[in-house]
């Protein structure tokens, strides 16, 4: 008698689930890890200085443009997104940079995003046509031994 279980044996042997529990233990432990460096640099920088723009309120001066070579390398704002618009904060009458994202960013990632779905979309439908066959023809050879058998 064959059993139902669709998970190979192999997989369940104690060297394969050490494996993997260790493999997994390790993509946690670097995600999570790099979650809590980034807060860590966040505080620091918060405690530096805080730009007009999050304490009084502004006038966008520029509106959010590309970044060039030079600027992407010497301002901190350039550097988040690639976009800043210039800004004038009310109160203390300072004109600075302020990172933002671009509308033409926004729906070139869009589409990426969209492209990247329709792939796997495309590489899993084959996957389940291509399982669905093989198991199937197990069927069948199975009904077929079935038959000789009698």
């Amino acid at each position: 008698m064959e059993s139902d279980c669709r998970i190979p044996m192999a997989c369940l042997r104690p060297r394969v689930l050490a494996l993997h529990a260790l493999f997994w233990g390790l993509v946690s432990l670097r995600v999570f890890g790099a979650a809590l460096l980034s807060e860590e640099k966040s505080t620091v920088t918060k405690s530096v200085a805080m730009p007009c723009w999050q304490l009084e309120e502004f006038v966008v001066a520029t509106e959010c443009t590309l970044c060039n070579a030079f600027e992407t390398k010497t301002e901190v704002a350039c550097r988040q997104t690639g976009y800043v618009e210039r800004i004038n904060c009310t109160k203390s009458n300072k004109d600075e940079l302020k990172s933002c994202r671009s509308a033409t960013m926004e729906e070139h990632l869009f589409w990426k995003f969209e492209g990247a779905v329709l792939g796997l979309t495309v590489i899993f439908a084959l996957v389940v046509v291509a399982r669905q066959r093989s198991l199937d023809r197990q069927a069948s050879e199975k009904v077929r031994r079935q038959i000789e058998s009698i």
